[in-house]
C-alpha cells in the first residue's frame, strides 16, 4: 500500500496550520513589509503671513508749482538751466530794466531826508521854536515815505523770480528778451524727495485702513525693485459713482527714480504677523478637517487634526495643533499609516 498520498496531505496540513497563526499573531515573513517607510519630512517654524489689497496709483510730487511771471515785462536775465536742482530762495528769472530799481533808491532817499527833517523838527520843538503840530505833521511825512519805500521794494520783488521751496526744475519755456505777462509760465519745480501715490480703494474694505499701514509698489521701469511707503491720508469721501476712496501714500525717492506722473501697481499691506506654518503638501482634508501626519521621536507616525489660516503659495498658516519644531509628513503621506515607523529621506527647511 503506498502511503505517500497520505504523508503529502499531512504536510500540507501542517504549513497551511503554520500560516494561520502566523496571520492571527500579526507577524509576516515578507522583509519588506516590516521595513520603515521612506518620507520626506518638514519642521514646523514661524513664517511670515499678511493680507494684501491690490490696486493701482498715480505718483505726484510732494510739493509741485508752475512758475510764473506776476508782472509784464521783459526777461532781462535766466537763472537756471534744464533739469535744475534748486534750493529754496535761487534767483529764476529777473525782469525788466534799471526804471523800478530807480524808483526804489528815490524812495530811500526821500525817506532819509525825511528822517534828518523830523529830527531837526524834534530840536526846534524842545526848543519851543516850533509848535507841536509841527511835529505830528513831519511823522505823517516820514510814514509815507516809508510805505513808498515798501512799494517800490515790493515792485523790485516782483521781477525777480525765486524758487519757492527746493526741487527739480522742468524744461524752460522763455528766452531772455521775451515779453512775459502774469501768468506766462516760465518752468515748473517739483519737490521729488518723496512722491505721493494716490490710489483708489472700494469702500468694502474701507474698515481695514488706516493712516500708517505699509505699501509695497511696482513700477515697470524698475520691476526688479519694491518700493516701500506708507498710508498719510485718507479721503474724508467715498466717490458715489465708483464706490471707492482716494488713499494717499508718501513713498521716499532718495535716488529720484520716482517722477511725477508714474504708473505703480501696489500692495497694501493690511495684516503682518508671524505664524506657524506647514507645506500645502502636508495637508489631509477629511470633509471639513485638516490632518497632518507628525513623526515623533521614535519615527512613529501620528495622525493630527490641526487648524489652519491664511494661504500662501505652497505654504499654509497652523493656529492650533501643532507647536514649533515638530516634523510633519510631505511626500509619502499615501504609504504611511497612523503608528507606523517611518525612515526619514529629507527634511525641508520650514515650509518652504
Amino acid at each position: 500500500m503506498n502511503r505517500r498520498p497520505g504523508l503529502l496531505v499531512l504536510a500540507l496540513s501542517a504549513a497551511l496550520s503554520a500560516l494561520i497563526l502566523s496571520a492571527c499573531s500579526g507577524e509576516t515573513t515578507d522583509p519588506k513589509a516590516r521595513a520603515p517607510i521612506p518620507v520626506t519630512v518638514a519642521e514646523v517654524a514661524h513664517q511670515e503671513f499678511l493680507t494684501s489689497i491690490e490696486s493701482l496709483g498715480t505718483t505726484r510730487a510732494l510739493e509741485s508749482v508752475e512758475i510764473t511771471a506776476q508782472v509784464t515785462d521783459v526777461v532781462r536775465e535766466l537763472g537756471f538751466v534744464d533739469g535744475q536742482a534748486v534750493e529754496m530762495g535761487h534767483i529764476l528769472v529777473r525782469l525788466g530794466g534799471g526804471e523800478e530799481p530807480a524808483k526804489m533808491q528815490e524812495a530811500r532817499v526821500n525817506l532819509e531826508k525825511q528822517r534828518r527833517e523830523l529830527k531837526r523838527i524834534e530840536g526846534l520843538v524842545q526848543q519851543k521854536l516850533l509848535p507841536a503840530q509841527s511835529l505830528d505833521t513831519q511823522r505823517s511825512l516820514v510814514s509815507e515815505a516809508e510805505a513808498q519805500l515798501e512799494g517800490a521794494r515790493a515792485r523790485v520783488g516782483e521781477r525777480v523770480i525765486r524758487a519757492p521751496f527746493g526741487g527739480v526744475l522742468g524744461l524752460r519755456r522763455v528766452s531772455p528778451g521775451a515779453l512775459v505777462t502774469p501768468g506766462t509760465v516760465i518752468t515748473t519745480l517739483d519737490d521729488v524727495s518723496v512722491m505721493r501715490l494716490d490710489f483708489s480703494i472700494p469702500e468694502t474694505f474701507l474698515a481695514g485702513l488706516s493712516l500708517g499701514q505699509e505699501i509695497v509698489a511696482k513700477s515697470r521701469a524698475y520691476p526688479e525693485r519694491d518700493l516701500r511707503g506708507r498710508v498719510v491720508q485718507i479721503d474724508s469721501r467715498v466717490d458715489p459713482v465708483t464706490r471707492a476712496v482716494i488713499v494717499r501714500a508718501e513713498l521716499p525717492n532718495p535716488e529720484g527714480l520716482l517722477r511725477p506722473g508714474m504708473l505703480l501697481t501696489l500692495r497694501l499691506i493690511k495684516d503682518r504677523r508671524q505664524s506657524l506654518a506647514v507645506p500645502e503638501a502636508s495637508l489631509l482634508p477629511v470633509r471639513d478637517e485638516q490632518y497632518v501626519l507628525v513623526i515623533g521621536d521614535d519615527d512613529k507616525v501620528e495622525r493630527r487634526r490641526i487648524e489652519i489660516g491664511r494661504r500662501a503659495p505652497g505654504r499654509v498658516e497652523v493656529l492650533s495643533g501643532l507647536s514649533e519644531g515638530e516634523r510633519v509628513v510631505v511626500e509619502g503621506t499615501v504609504r504611511v499609516r497612523p503608528g507606523g515607523k517611518v525612515r526619514v529621506l529629507d527634511a525641508q527647511a520650514g515650509a518652504e
